[in-house]
């Protein structure tokens, strides 16, 4: 896996992620979909014990094509007794995510303030060894099933001395400087992750924030937002602004669904109601993902550049090459137990080509739930698979990508191009 680092958190992340439609979304109407529109995901902690409402799954399955657990993957949850793992309840959130279509970030390996009792004595070579048996078996048991590891949370400056109290702009200045050595000293660092429990607007740097870590060549992402305050509708649209507004931005992530599901009792600090209607940050937030904003990038490849997701979360294998007239296809995938995602890339043969067409035909039971840089007529069976007004247009010898997520097995995928 890779490292990352979180402000707040230290993650590992796979090797990438395709982002996807909520299932059943249609793009542009909902977070997931408006967010993979322009190759980002949106995504919610889930609590295990609430997966038994429906007005709350109702949401989650519409909405959110990305799944944090809000605490059933934590030390004192998974490893109650030393050498004694239980996962029942961070499996029936997995298992939930592998039946929608979602996808998972790991929340959290080891974190101060939720050690098991029979840790919390330990120090020195003893707990070190309990961390790191930890680590590898938790995540040993969900190998293949998650997008990215928060492995410590809030690793930085934290405990109760002088530097917990510092203030968010050193104490961001202080993993700037760190991941910056990382990269210095070649240290394997991938993301920079933001929790972003708000009381009113973002400060006015937050884009200049996500900006200079992107700069250094990491991937960022926000990953734990709520918003508090009179100004909450206007401060989210802002947030997902400044992330739309760095193509490294991957992503964000709410910490909940309801007013009633927050940690932030009182505060009201989500885009849903306690009775699970839509709140002027949903609005806002909705139309600011729907608005003008930076794509995730490939390396530019035509005039205009050519939008595609992030790589897969696993070894890509290429399964089929079709070459037609003056292109070819290749397909890639990232497969698991009842689905996979498959990205696909149209090269342009000795000259250049305006608008390309695609074709595959889906083992039988395999069906598209999300798509994006692509049009498509069908959802199973022979698809095909035309450009969007962005990407038609390829250059001699380069290539554009478009990626979709389907149900099923993608055994023998063999694409045409024309």
């Amino acid at each position: 896996m890779r490292l990352a680092v979180m402000l707040a958190a230290v993650s590992a992340v796979a090797a990438g992620a395709a982002v996807a439609l909520a299932s059943g979304a249609e793009a542009g109407t909902t977070l997931g979909a408006s967010a993979a529109e322009k190759g980002r995901y949106f995504g919610t902690a889930v609590a295990a014990g609430k997966l038994s409402n429906s007005q709350y799954t109702t949401i989650l399955d519409r909405e959110f094509n990305m799944i944090t657990p809000e605490n059933e993957m934590k030390w004192d949850a998974t490893e109650p007794t030393q050498g004694q793992f239980r996962y029942t309840s961070a499996d029936q959130i997995v298992s939930h995510a592998q039946a929608h279509g979602q996808r998972m970030r790991g929340h959290a390996l080891l974190w101060y303030q939720q050690e098991p009792g029979w840790a919390q004595s330990m120090s020195g070579s003893a707990l070190r060894s309990a961390m790191m048996n930890h680590v590898s078996t938790v995540a040993a048991h969900y190998k293949g099933k998650i997008y990215a590891w928060d492995v410590v949370n809030e690793a930085f400056a934290d405990g109760g001395g002088g530097g917990r109290r510092d203030s968010n702009l050193q104490r961001s200045t202080g993993v700037y400087n760190m991941v910056k050595d990382f990269k210095a000293r070649g240290v394997p660092i991938d993301c920079v992750g933001f929790q972003s429990h708000l009381g009113g607007l973002p400060p006015s740097d937050y884009q200049a924030n996500l900006q200079r870590f992107a700069d250094l060549g990491v991937e960022v992402q926000i990953t734990e937002l709520d918003i508090s305050g009179s100004n909450q509708a206007t401060a989210y649209a802002n947030v997902v602004k400044a992330c739309l507004a760095v193509s490294r931005c991957a992503g964000i992530t709410v910490w909940g669904i309801r007013d009633s599901d927050s940690w932030r009792t009182g505060e009201n600090p989500l885009l849903f109601d306690s009775n699970g209607n839509k709140k002027a940050a949903y609005t806002s937030t909705l139309n600011a993902l729907n608005g003008p904003g930076s794509t995730v990038s490939t390396p530019p490849v035509s005039t205009p550049p050519v939008s595609s997701p992030p790589p897969v979360s696993t070894s890509p294998s290429t399964p089929g090459t079709g070459t037609g007239n003056g292109c070819t296809a290749t397909v890639s995938l990232n497969q698991w137990n009842g689905g996979f995602v498959a990205t696909v890339r149209v090269t342009a043969g000795s000259a250049a080509i305006n608008g390309w067409t695609v074709g595959l035909t889906l083992p039988s039971g395999a069906t598209i739930t999300g798509i994006w840089n692509a049009n498509r007529s069908g959802d199973s069976g022979a698809v095909r698979f035309t450009n969007v007004s962005y990407n038609g247009s390829v250059g001699a010898g380069q290539y554009t990508e478009f990626g979709f997520q389907a149900t099923g097995s993608a055994t023998g995928l063999t694409p045409s191009c024309s």
